[in-house]
């Protein structure tokens, strides 16, 4: 409340000043269902910047990503060209060279703020690389070279709609970790399918590391395509000695509310809700 600023930021100026010696504080302002919306960039040495567009990151659990696609259902054309400018521009400014990611926290009232800028290969770069035939790796290899970007922001072709899962290794319910010995293993394939993964059968997973062991990412014609792609993809994947999230994603694939393309980063809260199982809470 009003009443409850004045003595909360005193409070953490307190705090700032023990910690770290400067009690100088700033104030953000606090977005309600925000979406969590990243845009793909490449810059080289030569003041040549490019936008890849933006992947939709807003189902999340505790702030880590769980599935990314793009494009973002809830951008318009001339929202996502709007953000890809200030993006492109922000890196202009800096004289910023290399691949890297500007993100944004979305309102409702189709607002954008920035979050950070990641100056580094994401995660969930193949769900870009799927709709704009693109390979951000080699690119980021290139520009590291000193070479020029081979193309312009009029080369950028935007086709289709992709998807991505990460797969953990983790109990889909407690989300628990679960290292162990993969007793067996099959990886999905056919059309618009793509796996990054280094799992195999007899592969054990270890308990110090992040507990990510697959990138299940999809690329089809509509999201509506996409979604039953990935479903099948998440039916025919195997990876048997551990638990893993296969089971979370099946289940956020036939969720109403995600197939509407209606979510904000609380999505997983409320979803998590949903789904506990009977007598026993929700992971949340």
């Amino acid at each position: 409340t009003e009443e409850e600023l004045g003595p909360a930021m005193r409070t953490a100026s307190t705090e700032a000043s023990a910690a770290f010696k400067n009690g100088d504080i700033y104030i953000e302002r606090f977005i309600e269902n925000p979406r969590h919306i990243e845009i793909q960039v490449l810059a080289d040495e030569h003041g040549h910047c490019i936008h890849l567009g933006e992947r939709d990151c807003s189902i999340q659990r505790r702030h880590q990503k769980l599935l990314e696609e793009a494009p973002s259902p809830a951008l318009t054309k001339e929202l996502r060209e709007q953000m890809g400018r200030m993006a492109v521009e922000a890196c202009e400014r800096v004289g910023y060279s290399s691949a890297g990611t500007i993100e944004f926290l979305l309102d409702e009232q189709g607002k954008f703020y920035f979050m950070e800028m990641n100056t580094r290969i994401q995660v969930e770069h193949p769900v870009t690389e799927m709709v704009t035939l693109t390979d951000i790796v080699r690119n980021q290899i290139l520009v590291a070279e000193g070479n020029p970007l081979s193309y312009t922001q009029d080369d950028v072709l935007f086709v289709g709609h992709s998807i991505e899962c990460r797969i953990n290794a983790e109990d889909p319910f407690t989300f628990a970790p679960s290292p162990g010995l993969i007793t067996a293993y099959n990886a999905p394939g056919g059309p618009g399918v793509r796996l990054d993964t280094a799992a195999y059968p007899g592969y054990f997973v270890p308990p110090f590391y992040d507990s990510l062991i697959a990138k299940l990412i999809v690329h089809a014609r509509t999201r509506e395509v996409a979604i039953a792609r990935m479903r099948r993809a998440l039916e025919v994947m195997v990876i048997e000695g551990i638990k893993t999230t296969i089971p979370l994603h099946l289940s956020i694939m036939d969720d109403a509310q995600f197939r509407a393309g209606e979510y904000s980063t609380k999505f997983m809260e409320k979803f998590l809700e949903r789904r506990a199982a009977p007598g026993r809470a929700a992971s949340v």
